[in-house]
């Protein structure tokens, strides 16, 4: 595609306004609200986010991880301890969120401090997965390299095999982690892009928001 064809791709959002005083004073209520929201409006893939982490080398990582609960105020999700994100994060607990719903124009931005979950807590999430993903959190070495697609699926049958008429337990390598938000930032779709932002941001006294510009 010409560069001059991406040029011109553009949306005029006019859907929805947010004003200062009609947020939550709580962010993390806010943000329920949003979700709820977002989650009566069919928007897909509604918990989809992307977590950003750096790496050792000073250099910023961002995937696409699915958001599994908001518990006592943090954001948790769960994956692999060995892949590129867990090392990462077990280096430098400062990561960063974002969440896009196109359907109602709106974005969260969301930057804290990570930290695993319990085992408990991990190990009930687990049990509640399909049974597929359980196999596939053993058979995957997440981010390690492989030699083709047949060695993933070689694993992944030997993993079968070992639980065959039993439950599958949950990796050591795999679990949980919590986001304990310090900025959480609403941003809303607003026509000729003078969109509304409103940021959170966590001190001594607890939140403090404002209005941005666009």
């Amino acid at each position: 595609m010409a560069e001059k064809d991406i040029s011109q791709i553009r949306k005029d959002y006019s859907q929805h306004s947010l004003a200062i005083e009609e947020v939550a004073s709580d962010p993390v209520q806010q943000f329920e609200r949003w979700f709820d929201e977002a989650r009566q409006a069919e928007v897909m893939e509604v918990n989809a986010m992307v977590l950003s982490t750096l790496k050792a080398n000073g250099r910023l990582a961002s995937r696409v991880v699915l958001l599994k609960g908001v518990e006592e105020g943090a954001f948790l999700f769960y994956t692999n301890y060995d892949s590129d994100k867990g090392e990462e994060m077990a280096a430098n607990d400062v990561v960063a969120l974002n969440f896009f719903w196109p359907e109602l124009e709106r974005q969260v931005r969301i930057e804290g401090h990570v930290e695993k979950v319990s085992a408990g807590n991990s190990d009930a999430y687990f049990a509640s997965r399909p049974r597929g993903s359980q196999i596939g959190a053993w058979a995957s070495p997440q981010s390690d390299e492989i030699p083709d697609r047949e060695a993933l699926e070689k694993r992944q049958a030997e993993v079968e095999a070992r639980f065959e008429g039993q439950e599958v337990t949950r990796p050591p390598h795999w679990g949980g982690y919590a986001v304990t938000p310090d900025l959480i930032e609403f941003w809303q779709g607003r026509p000729s892009r003078l969109h509304d932002r409103i940021r959170f941001e966590k001190g001594t006294d607890g939140w403090q928001l404002k209005r941005l510009a666009p």
